[in-house]
C-alpha cells in the first residue's frame, strides 16, 4: 500500500492554529505558542505566514468560501425541514470557525481584510435569508409582505452572527467547548427558525414548526 503524502506544512499550521484560536481565542494565542504546539521553529512558521494576521486571513478565507457556498443554497429551501437543515448547516460553519465570532469586534478593529470581507459575508447572509423567505412565501407556506421580509431577514442575520456571543455570556466556561457544540447549534437554529412562526400560513404549519424546534431543543432554555 502506498504511503499517504505528508500534509503540507502550511496546511498543518493553519489547521493547528484554527484549533488553538477556537479553544483559547485569537488574542490569547501567540505565534510562539503555535510554533511550540507544532514543534517547529518560529522561523519555519514565519516562512509560511509572515504574521499572525496572515494566519487569521488564511483561516477567514477558508471560512468565507465555505459560508458563501452554503448561502448559495438559500433559494432551494422549499419547506420547514429544508429551512431547519439550512440553518443548522450555517451554525455548523459558524462553530467550525467560532474564534471569528468570539473575538469579532477585536478582529474587525485591527484587520482591514476582515473588516471589508466580513461585512460582505454579512450582507450575503442577510440576502440569503431574504431569498429563503421569498421561497417559502412563494410555496404558500408563509404570508409576509416585502417590508417584513426585509426586517425578518435582518433579524435572522443578526441572530446567527451573535448567537455564540449570547451562548458565551450564558456560560463563559463551557459554551465554546466542543462538548457544548450540539446544544449550542441546535438552540441557535431553533431560535432563528422560531422567528418565522408568526408568518406561517396556517396553524398546522405553525404546530409543525414548533414541534420541529422542540424536538431538537435542550432541557435548558
Amino acid at each position: 500500500m502506498a504511503k499517504k503524502a505528508p500534509r503540507r506544512t502550511a496546511e498543518r499550521i493553519a489547521e493547528v492554529t484554527l484549533e488553538l484560536f477556537n479553544r483559547f481565542g485569537e488574542p490569547n494565542v501567540s505565534t510562539t505558542l503555535i510554533s511550540a504546539e507544532l514543534n517547529i521553529s518560529p522561523g519555519n512558521l514565519y516562512y509560511h505566514f509572515a504574521s499572525k494576521d496572515a494566519l487569521v486571513n488564511r483561516l477567514f478565507d477558508q471560512y468565507e468560501v465555505a459560508m458563501l457556498g452554503l448561502l448559495d443554497a438559500a433559494p432551494d429551501v422549499q419547506d420547514v425541514e429544508d429551512a431547519w437543515f439550512f440553518l443548522h448547516s450555517l451554525f455548523e460553519q459558524v462553530w467550525s470557525h467560532r474564534f471569528l465570532y468570539r473575538d469579532l469586534n477585536n478582529l474587525l478593529s485591527g484587520n482591514r481584510h476582515l473588516e471589508t470581507h466580513f461585512h460582505a459575508v454579512l450582507e450575503r447572509k442577510t440576502h440569503a435569508f431574504r431569498l429563503m423567505l421569498e421561497s417559502l412565501a412563494a410555496a404558500g407556506l408563509m404570508r409576509i409582505d416585502p417590508d417584513n421580509i426585509e426586517t425578518l431577514s435582518a433579524s435572522m442575520s443578526v441572530m446567527v452572527t451573535y448567537w455564540l456571543s449570547y451562548e458565551y455570556v450564558r456560560n463563559p466556561r463551557q459554551a465554546l467547548e466542543p462538548a457544548s457544540a450540539g446544544l449550542a447549534l441546535t438552540r441557535g437554529a431553533q431560535h432563528v427558525l422560531a422567528l418565522l412562526t408568526p408568518y406561517m400560513a396556517n396553524t398546522d404549519l405553525q404546530t409543525h414548526l414548533q414541534g420541529l424546534t422542540a424536538a431538537y431543543s435542550s432541557p435548558e432554555h
